[in-house]
């Protein structure tokens, strides 16, 4: 089956061999996202509410690049670094996601970078 890269425009150089999604049979993965601008610096420092925003904002643009919507999301990854950041990550996560919920799991581990207190990687069914 055959794959194709789906690397928005505007994208970051990433800091390992991997790219911010592949697309194979209609089904786009999304790499683990983290809160990094373009320099793969670690953006809103310290606001869990804002780094997942960011991360968020960031899967979609690979899931529309790919030509789907969140809606389109059916399964998310996350990653957290500290429990105490649940509540207001699941804030953010549920204005991305209003109606049905992506089927999804979370974790507390440590990430690449650790100013970052939140990655997620993402499945979406865009049926090409």
């Amino acid at each position: 089956m055959p794959k194709q890269s789906v690397i928005p425009a505007g994208s970051g150089k990433p800091l390992a061999p991997f790219v911010p999604g592949s697309m194979a049979d209609g089904v786009v993965y999304v790499s683990g996202t983290l809160p990094f601008d373009k320099d793969n610096n670690v953006v809103h420092i310290g606001d869990a509410a804002a780094q997942t925003r960011h991360v968020l904002e960031i899967i979609k643009g690979v899931v529309e690049a790919a030509g789907g919507s969140m809606g389109d999301v059916t399964f998310n990854m996350i990653m957290l670094t500290d429990w105490a950041n649940y509540a207001k990550v699941n804030e953010v996560y549920a204005e991305y996601f209003p109606g049905e919920k992506p089927a999804r799991y979370c974790i507390q581990c440590g990430l690449v970078k650790p100013d970052a207190l939140i990655e997620i990687a993402s499945i979406a069914h865009v049926g090409k």
